[in-house]
């Protein structure tokens, strides 16, 4: 009776071919993947999603992503600015930029309180008044939108020291404008004084330049809105005009009455006015004091006596002159000791 081999079963049941060294029936059923290995590798894939998510979420939160917001949605007045002019050469140059190759730097902007979604601006306004120009001057709609960093300052001190900064590192604050945040973020009561201020908004400045800024401040609460052209103003006519207005009442009303009648029209003129009204004031000229008369002097125009052949002593208009031969050194001591000599 001739015996029945029974086959195995069929490779293609188990899920991997016979070259596979035999690992097939270990990681495969019959139908695929084993239920356990799948709800394994979705929670994994879960767990890295969510992972990704929440540094995503992190990262944006922490300024670390640069986010894109409705250019509408942003406050731009939502701190008072710390630069008081821009340049227009500048500005040109920027719009041509972002014109050409879009916003490459992002600003930073701050979520404010309430539904209304609306974000504060703290620092890039010359980026955001660029896009603004750019999309009313051709209507496209990629100029709609502002690339951003989403910051989480701690209050209000904090937002200013970041806007102040940026400034600082990318185009730099005139003494002037330093001054001015400073004493309006005080005013506003951001900062308690001053000084707390100045420590805070320049904490990386030196002594000496802090306490260059804090003269600036007296210029501000005296001649704001006087000075036409304020962050024009130098450094050293700054710190001169300080001087001047500390000199007393009636030179310090003097100044602030030259600038509000100057009338510049540009920065240089209004330089110059300055450099007028703070120069020191001129002299009277003085009156030659008038000789008083000699004693026992007769008031003759001329008198000439002849005292030997190779002498002569003359007397011109109250002086005495001894020309002649004769006359020595010794001669000149004598007279002199004769002239000092005390009277009867």
């Amino acid at each position: 009776m001739a015996r029945k081999r029974l086959s195995g079963p069929k490779q293609e049941f188990l899920g991997t071919p016979a070259s596979s060294g035999g690992a097939g029936l270990e990681n495969k059923s019959m139908f695929g993947t084993p239920p356990i290995a799948q709800v394994t590798g979705e929670a994994a894939a879960q767990s890295a999603l969510q992972e990704l998510a929440d540094d995503m979420g992190k990262a944006r939160l922490e300024g670390r992503m640069v986010v894109q917001v409705a250019r509408g949605d942003i406050i731009s007045d939502h701190l008072t600015r710390d630069r008081v002019l821009v340049d227009d050469e500048d500005m040109q140059a920027l719009i041509a930029s972002i014109r050409t190759h879009g916003q490459r730097t992002p600003i930073e902007i701050t979520p404010l309180a309430g539904p209304s979604g609306k974000y504060g601006l703290i620092s890039g306004w010359r980026r955001l008044a660029a896009l603004e120009h750019l999309q009313k001057q051709t209507g496209d709609s990629r100029f709609d939108t502002v690339l951003a960093l989403l910051r989480q300052p701690k209050d209000a001190a904090d937002a200013y020291v970041s806007m102040v900064e940026e400034n600082e590192i990318r185009v730099g604050l005139s003494y002037y404008e330093r001054a001015r945040i400073a004493a309006i973020a005080t005013e506003r009561g951001v900062f308690e004084t001053e000084k707390q201020a100045l420590l805070s908004l320049f904490a990386a400045a030196s002594r000496a330049k802090r306490s260059r800024i804090r003269s600036f401040i007296e210029l501000y609460h005296a001649l704001d809105g006087v000075l036409r052209f304020p962050a024009a103003l130098k450094e050293r006519q700054g710190l001169a005009l300080v001087e001047a207005l500390r000199r007393d009442e009636a030179t310090r009303a003097r100044i602030i009455r030259g600038l509000q009648t100057g009338d510049a029209e540009t920065a240089e003129a209004e330089q110059q006015l300055i450099a007028r009204l703070i120069a020191p004031p001129k002299a009277p000229a003085k009156t030659p004091a008038k000789s008083a008369p000699q004693e026992n002097v007769p008031h003759a125009e001329h008198l000439q006596v002849r005292i030997s052949e190779d002498l002569t002593l003359s007397l011109t208009n109250g002086q005495i002159e001894i020309s002649g031969a004769e006359v020595s050194e010794k001669l000149f001591h004598q007279t002199l000791q004769f002239l000092q000599r005390p009277r009867n």
